[in-house]
């Protein structure tokens, strides 16, 4: 079959100029390039979070835009939304899904800043790859129209996939955009995006993925734990969420544990002054920090945690080395290794 190439080289002047989201994913991909082959301009956002939307995952939360920006020849900047989603999950207007995911609330700021996006540049309208049914809590008409509205963008929001099945948009009855060119998809099946993709001859897109680190049960049960512990979150602590196995071992205390050698790498990235490292030296020992209150009944316990995962866990005590946080002191302490059994108590899963 010929490949259908979008027109983004036709010299003459763009019809209009759409700012898109762009996840990297097949649907954003699809929506861009419905745009470019009538010779309107796209300036897309790929937005990235604390949660696991980054150029590096390839879920369609999140993944490398520029193959498919360099293919086809449309601009791609990269925003990350920092503090004002981790705001958000504290506290969702709109609730939470499952676990911690607030698809909502997060589909309202991407929006926003969109729109805030779009006025400064001087841009028409704004784009997503969005389906009507694919995903039935976040993709229903009523959800469409609540973020379309909330973010500031009723009748300049346009969804290609689905266009047919919405009512015309601003762009579309002004003439800038044809209405007979864009789809009518609705659903879960992807039978009518692969087969747009074969005519645009994009090949390389990620498979469909539940989503970001919110929707994961463990990472959900973490920084639940997380929250509800410690009154000023850092980024690091975020970060520090998807390293290691957590423990908490009272409400002002937690010990971090780590699995391998990345995760111990990581730890170590992530810690800050005020973190107790723990270490068995001259073993196999994961790397361990104790975050939080650190008396000597705290410590003694981080200890025997950390002393369950080394090479020596079946020895009566294990010889673990604390490193004092703001200085270059350190001391040890002989721990016996907790027992499997206690540490279920105290796992944060």
């Amino acid at each position: 079959m010929n490949q259908q190439q979008p027109n983004s080289t036709n010299p003459t002047q763009p019809k209009a100029h759409a700012v898109a989201l762009f996840s990297g994913g097949l649907d954003s991909a699809l929506a861009i390039l419905l745009l470019l082959r009538q010779n309107i301009e796209v300036t897309a956002l790929t937005f990235m979070t604390h949660f696991g939307c980054d150029l590096q995952d390839r879920s369609s939360c999140g993944s490398n835009p520029y193959p498919t920006a360099e293919k086809y020849g449309f601009r791609v900047k990269l925003m990350h939304l920092g503090e004002k989603f981790v705001d958000i999950v504290k506290n969702p207007k709109y609730g939470r899904g499952k676990h911690m995911n607030v698809c909502t609330d997060c589909r309202i700021l991407m929006l926003s800043e969109a729109r805030e996006f779009m006025e400064m540049i001087n841009a028409d309208f704004v784009v997503t790859g969005e389906v009507i049914g694919q995903r039935p809590m976040s993709q229903v008409k009523d959800k469409l129209n609540l973020t379309e509205k909330e973010a500031g963008l009723r009748g300049r929001l346009l969804r290609p996939l689905s266009a047919k099945l919405l009512k015309p948009t601003e762009p579309e009855l002004a003439g800038l955009v044809d209405r007979e060119q864009l789809e009518s998809i609705s659903g879960r099946s992807r039978k009518r995006q692969l087969e747009l993709a074969e005519q645009f001859g994009l090949e390389d897109f990620p498979s469909p993925a539940s989503g970001c680190l919110l929707t994961d049960e463990g990472y959900s049960n973490r920084l639940r734990d997380l929250l509800a512990h410690t009154e000023s979150v850092s980024f690091n602590d975020l970060n520090l969420l998807r390293v290691g196995r957590h423990f908490r071992l009272n409400p002002s205390a937690k010990v971090v544990i780590g699995r391998n050698e990345q995760d111990n790498n990581l730890i170590d990235a992530y810690r800050e002054p005020h973190h107790h490292r723990l270490e068995a030296l001259d073993i196999g020992s994961p790397v361990g920090l104790l975050i939080g209150s650190a008396n000597k009944d705290t410590l003694s316990k981080a200890a025997m945690v950390l002393a369950r995962y080394t090479s020596a866990k079946h020895q009566p005590t294990v010889r673990v080395t604390v490193f004092e946080p703001n200085s270059d002191k350190q001391h040890d302490i002989e721990a016996p290794p907790a027992r499997d059994e206690d540490l279920q108590h105290v796992i944060i899963k």
